[in-house]
């Protein structure tokens, strides 16, 4: 009675109403989260099974080149591991592995690890050439064939013959061979550390993160009006050409413009530039390295995804 002469029994109904509010906003925000989390480990999973897939057709694909070819022996290949089977379907080339984040950290401090005398470790880094190190020659013998096969990479290997790898790095170094007591492995050239700009350049997107580490500190994403269909009944192909190569050249400017200004106004030390092949040559002299890679989605998403694609090595069992 008294709460209603105050007026105070509204108020009361009202908070009741927002409280099961609040509780039911709540339970639509848990849910959410549990299908982002279902999702999120779903893409992983669809990812992993990718890779695997996407190593054992390049695996197949150089056994074809080299059955037409008649280079090297047929029947020698990356060796295999122990561990548990998978089918035939899903493996992968048991002698390839794509490696990322912890895993390929595990295993660069496993060859790390490696102790000998002061020329018993050699560690060479091939061009994408091809073209082999005497040394390689010397120290793989027979199986140094795979090192050109798996070239541009770093290759490391003993004296003793216990450790007989290659890796492709995504920031490679210029080539070189050297022996010492240990291999020459530097975590730069593999996973994100330190701070540095990575750049995602497409024709008609533009996204680039300041990161530290895994950690991106800072973005900026942009997409531009480039024609990527010929109209039947206004331009003719060869004007139609010619306005799009304009306005993908009037992007790249911007492209440039926006990497400038975002590393004048950052700590970064390094820029990586990835994205459309076509594009890469133009930012080849001013990036630490490029690379393709197949990112999709909004600037924002493709970048997440050109991050998780370039901080990829392959790994080959020698």
């Amino acid at each position: 009675m008294l709460d209603q002469l105050l007026g105070r029994a509204a108020l009361k109904d009202r908070i009741a109403d927002l409280e099961d509010e609040k509780r039911h906003l709540e339970r639509q925000l848990e849910a959410e989260e549990e299908r982002r989390a279902e999702a999120t480990t779903a893409r992983q999973e669809a990812e992993q099974r990718v890779n695997r897939l996407e190593d054992r057709v390049t695996e197949l694909e150089d056994r074809v080149e080299r059955t037409e070819s008649g280079d090297g022996d047929p029947d020698l290949d990356f060796r295999g591991v122990g561990g548990p089977r998978r089918s035939t379907a899903e493996s992968a080339s048991p002698g390839v592995e794509t490696v990322r984040g912890d895993r390929l950290a595990e295993v660069l401090s496993r060859l790390e690890s490696v102790e000998t005398d002061s020329e018993g470790a050699l560690t060479t880094m091939v061009g994408d050439d091809g073209d082999l190190p005497e040394a390689v020659e010397t120290a793989f013998g027979d199986h140094a064939a795979l090192v050109g096969r798996a070239a541009p990479c770093l290759a490391v290997t003993d004296d003793a013959g216990l450790v007989s790898a290659a890796l492709a790095p995504p920031v490679a170094p210029d080539p070189f061979a050297e022996w010492s007591d240990g291999f020459r492995l530097d975590r730069e050239w593999f996973l994100p550390t330190g701070s540095f700009a990575l750049a995602l350049v497409r024709s008609d997107l533009f996204a680039l993160g300041v990161y530290e580490g895994r950690e991106r500190r800072d973005f900026e994403g942009f997409e531009s009006d480039v024609k990527s269909d010929h109209s039947k009944g206004g331009f003719s192909q060869g004007r139609f050409e010619r306005r799009r190569d304009a306005q993908i050249d009037e992007h790249l400017d911007e492209c440039e413009a926006a990497i400038e200004a975002a590393l004048a106004d950052s700590a970064a030390d390094r820029l990586y530039v990835v994205g459309q092949r076509t594009l890469l040559g133009e930012f080849e002299e001013r990036a630490d390295a490029t690379s393709a890679v197949d990112a999709t989605g909004d600037p924002r998403d493709a970048l997440d995804d050109a991050f998780h694609e370039f901080w990829t090595t392959r790994l080959y069992r020698i």
